[in-house]
């Protein structure tokens, strides 16, 4: 986590391996979830024609989409039914209960926030992984996600954020051997009890 940082300039020629992109996948696969509710949908995309078009929706982020050597598009499961179909026909009947019981019981906004946190914790666990496996990132919000959802046409999802990853550029500025990392000091976010 010490060298670890966002990437705001990527070599367009740093391309991540095909062993390491199968690993990212698997890791993402395996990422945990809530009762293993798995509610998400991870879509690599290489091809350099949608990568444009969906560079075209990523405003300041256009750069970092266009130059990394692969865009990682996080979804959601839109509609509530469909994952309740999922986990039903996945995951042991306890697990169903305490969706149907601590969850579903709140209503559809509440379901909609905690099935997008769970997407959130894979997010996590790549990162992590990038960091771990020597490969570059960049966490993006800053995307129109419904353009994204309508070039990527997947009916069943929707687009919550992507994760460009890559080879940094010796030129990103945003390197910690030019910008420090700056976090609240530990004993304001580490309480011990």
């Amino acid at each position: 986590m010490k060298s670890r940082y966002t990437v705001k300039k990527y070599n367009p020629q740093g391309i991540i391996s095909e062993e390491q992109l199968q690993q990212l996948k698997e890791i993402l696969q395996l990422s945990p979830s809530s009762i293993n509710s798995q509610p998400w949908n991870f879509v690599f995309v290489n091809n350099s024609e949608i990568k444009q078009q969906l560079a075209e929706a990523s405003y300041f982020n256009k750069e970092k989409v266009l130059e990394s050597s692969q865009l990682i598009v996080f979804q959601v499961i839109k509609n509530p039914e469909d994952f309740e179909r999922q986990i039903e026909e996945n995951i042991p009947e306890s697990s169903v209960n305490y969706y149907r019981t601590f969850v579903k019981s709140h209503g559809n906004d509440y379901i909609e926030s905690w099935l997008r946190s769970q997407v959130y914790l894979s997010l996590g666990v790549l990162l992590s992984a990038c960091a771990d496996m020597e490969i570059d990132s960049t966490p993006m919000e800053g995307i129109e996600t419904e353009k994204y959802d309508a070039i990527l046409n997947n009916e069943k999802y929707e687009t919550l954020f992507a994760v460009a990853v890559g080879r940094k550029s010796e030129d990103d500025k945003n390197q910690p051997i030019h910008t420090p990392k700056k976090r609240l000091e530990k004993r304001k976010v580490i309480l011990e009890l």
